[in-house]
């Protein structure tokens, strides 16, 4: 089994995922150093995670890893990006690539000039949004037609929307509007609140009209990541049948009418927190099947091993980037990444033509672009 060795350039909240996955995979992936901008950020994250840290480019350089993870500040991923891809090394950043479709363009540039570069959107990989997507590609609902998406934000919504939509490239037009509610805040990103505060949030609702007929509801409000009094729905449609959440409704080959539910397995785990030795509990999902059948439509392409659905969807990504970085098939060409670029930059599209119908409160057509 091939190992492959990856470096992160950035010291955030975000990168700190690259370095759980390293630990709870070392069998294939060996992380090599983290690039920080001060020396305080480089110390401090070399003792608390027993990693190596570094301020210096030259020696990261030298490493010579099989791919760069670019996890830095939204408004500088690309520029950044740009820079290792300059150096000859297979960038995966993290997302979005950008919200600016003259950034859009010059990346996929640089892809047609034999740059190597992917996106690390990992939604569509999530245990029970990858077990939706095999349910769908059984057929049972038939192709589906609408989606009612209130799963994730912008291009992350996005991408779930073609995902279940089965949408590649189609044109599309959308019309959309944001509405302020006020609603108790509970948690943050680092904090819990319990002392009933209120703030005003924003929820957006948009709809997605692409031209083969099929439908998108884009619907979300960003406490939904945290809050638990705001939980995320999902329903979609196909003419024999929908799937609403965990439960799928479908006509059988008799066109008799069969209702059956996805039933999670899960454990809980405790892993290792900020500082040691205090834990942290997450869940991993070790199975996802049918309710009374033996099929299954999910199971951990790692293993069981200690990583949330958010860590383990980032896992199967850095794995499809880390082949598509280095391995050949029979014909010679590279394989294709398991979330291509075409596929990012449609939805980091898709996310700005959002926020120019949300803007001008105007439907917003889109128009044919070069990685079409």
């Amino acid at each position: 089994m091939k190992k492959y060795r990856f470096m992160i350039v950035g010291s955030g909240w975000r990168s700190l995922y690259y370095v759980r996955i390293a630990k709870a995979l070392p069998q294939y992936f060996e992380l090599c150093a983290m690039l920080c901008r001060t020396q305080e950020k480089a110390d401090y994250i070399a003792t608390v995670h027993g990693i190596h840290t570094t301020m210096s480019v030259e020696e990261c350089v030298k490493m010579k890893p099989d791919f760069v993870v670019v996890a830095v500040n939204k408004a500088s991923i690309a520029d950044v990006a740009k820079e290792w891809l300059e150096r000859g090394f297979f960038v995966l950043c993290e997302t979005p690539a950008s919200l600016e479709l003259k950034t859009l363009h010059e990346l996929w540039a640089l892809h047609e000039q034999g740059a190597k570069l992917a996106v690390a959107e990992q939604y569509i990989f999530y245990p029970f949004y990858y077990a939706i997507g095999q349910v769908l590609q059984r057929k049972w609902i038939g192709d589906p037609y609408s989606a009612v998406v209130s799963l994730a934000h912008e291009y992350h919504g996005a991408s779930l929307i073609r995902h279940f939509l089965r949408e590649d490239m189609t044109a599309f037009q959308v019309t959309g509007k944001t509405f302020t509610f006020p609603t108790v805040e509970t948690m943050s990103r680092y904090e819990r609140f319990t002392d009933g505060r209120i703030g005003d949030k924003k929820r957006t609702t948009a709809v997605f009209e692409f031209a083969d007929g099929k439908v998108g509801w884009y619907d979300f409000d960003s406490e939904q990541y945290r809050s638990p009094i705001r939980h995320n729905y999902l329903n979609i449609r196909g003419p024999r049948g929908e799937i609403k959440d965990d439960k799928i409704y479908y006509l059988n080959q008799d066109n008799l009418p069969v209702s059956t539910s996805l039933a999670v397995t899960k454990r809980t785990i405790e892993v290792p927190g900020e500082t040691n030795p205090n834990l942290r509990q997450i869940e991993q999902i070790t199975e996802i099947g049918l309710e009374d059948s033996s099929v299954t439509v999910y199971k951990p392409f790692f293993g069981n091993v200690p990583l949330s659905s958010d860590e383990t969807a980032i896992a199967n990504l850095m794995y499809g980037v880390a082949v598509y970085a280095g391995e050949k098939d029979g014909s010679g060409k590279l394989r294709v990444p398991y979330y291509s670029l075409k596929n990012a930059l449609q939805d980091s599209y898709m996310a700005i033509l959002l926020q120019q119908a949300l803007t001008t409160k105007e439907t917003v057509k889109s128009t044919r672009q070069p990685w079409h």
